[in-house]
């Protein structure tokens, strides 16, 4: 909460206990949920809280690089609290995302740099596919 704090400040930016509740809620998330589940799991304790707010709190907080958004398609919008770069897995059936280990792709940004001869400043990558939740139960 420090960070968020910080940001907050030098950016002027109010600091308001529905905006660290929906920063708390994506960063203790890993099913890297959408605004429409940020705000289901807040409305029992801030029940006047709109999802107006939170679609604002979670646009700030990208600005901000504070989270991570994931487009999953048709502007169908996901938030990761991890800020590092990482990859994504994603069940095109369930719409379910997870991180993928780092490490497997070490060098892709360095190779990508060298066939395009980009600087690369960034990388988000997402493989979609089905995940085993979904086969198991097609198979059933």
């Amino acid at each position: 909460m420090d960070i968020l704090i910080k940001e907050l400040k030098s950016n002027s930016c109010k600091i308001t206990p529905q905006r660290m509740a929906v920063y708390q809620t994506v960063k203790e998330s890993i099913d890297h949920p959408n605004a429409e589940a940020v705000f289901k799991k807040l409305s029992p304790t801030y029940p006047t809280m709109s999802l107006a707010t939170v679609y604002k709190s979670l646009e700030l907080f990208s600005k901000l690089g504070l989270i991570q958004v994931i487009n999953i398609g048709e502007n169908s919008f996901r938030y990761d609290g991890k800020t590092e770069e990482h990859q994504h897995i994603i069940c095109t059936n369930c719409s379910k995302i997870e991180d993928l280990n780092n490490d497997v792709f070490e060098d892709l940004t360095i190779k990508v740099q060298n066939i395009s001869k980009y600087q690369i400043q960034k990388q988000q990558l997402c493989f979609y596919g089905t995940c085993s939740d979904c086969i198991q139960k097609a198979s059933s």
